[in-house]
């Protein structure tokens, strides 16, 4: 739920993370394709809505961090993250509906809106953005993708994706190399380059196993290219999808009644 958030969050996020596409009538098969499979794997995690219950610990050369915390979204506007533990976080909290994307803090009772330059900033305090967590970018929507791979690696059919960022998409990676699984198409791993081309983070996916009535990597790991020793990784132990939800679930007055 970060990028998972992620998360996800991502890791919560995922990590994070408006969808409008082209029907494609005159667009290249193989890129009509790869946008197809980029569009599946950014839902695997929504459906039209979800809640989420996650893990996540981050690790630092100064600390060790863990948290608790639950998330609902509906269709691809609208996601709401929570802290559950530790006790000194909870009730923390990020809303994102439509385009406005709000951060509540319950010990100062304050609402902060985040503007977008603040989307690629830390998580709190995780290797996960604020963009991660809510979702805000997508794949399929914000990037022009290729497919640069197919066939065996490491043992296991996959397709490798580049994506070149569209210019006016709201993004700050100059590519990302999307790995996925040939079958069912789940991620493996997402290596994340900055503008000077350079690898900046890696995301690695694992665990995959029956989440959410279908077969999903409930682990998502990401490793900061300049402190290879430091992670947040995040764990799914609950996901619905298809709930009843509404719009006003996601409004200010409800983050700060939760």
């Amino acid at each position: 739920m970060l990028r998972v958030f992620t998360a996800t969050v991502s890791l919560i996020l995922i990590l994070v993370f408006p969808v409008a596409w082209s029907s494609g009538e005159d667009e290249d098969p193989s890129v009509a394709r790869a946008k197809k499979i980029l569009r599946e794997v950014d839902d695997m995690w929504r459906g039209t809505s979800s809640h989420s219950v996650l893990t996540m610990q981050v690790k630092t050369v100064h600390y060790t961090r863990d948290m608790r915390m639950e998330g609902w979204s509906l269709g691809k506007d609208m996601t709401l993250v929570r802290i559950l533990s530790p006790l000194k976080d909870k009730g923390l909290s990020t809303l994102k509906s439509g385009n406005d994307i709000y951060s509540y803090l319950p010990k100062t009772d304050r609402t902060i809106k985040l503007s977008s330059h603040m989307m690629m900033s830390s998580w709190m305090g995780s290797h996960f953005t604020n963009d991660d967590l809510v979702k805000e970018s997508r794949m399929e929507e914000d990037y022009d993708p290729t497919i640069s791979y197919e066939g065996i690696r490491d043992g296991q059919e996959v397709i490798e994706f580049t994506l070149i960022p569209k210019p006016d998409a709201p993004v700050v990676w100059g590519k990302i190399v999307a790995t996925v699984l040939a079958d069912g198409y789940m991620p493996v791993k997402y290596l994340y380059y900055d503008e000077d081309m350079l690898i900046s983070r890696t995301m690695t996916f694992s665990r995959f196993e029956m989440l959410g009535e279908r077969i999903r990597p409930k682990v998502m790991r990401v490793v900061p290219s300049d402190k290879p020793e430091e992670y947040t990784e995040l764990v799914y132990e609950e996901l619905e999808l298809d709930i009843d939800l509404d719009e006003d679930f996601f409004s200010i007055s409800s983050l700060k009644r939760m």
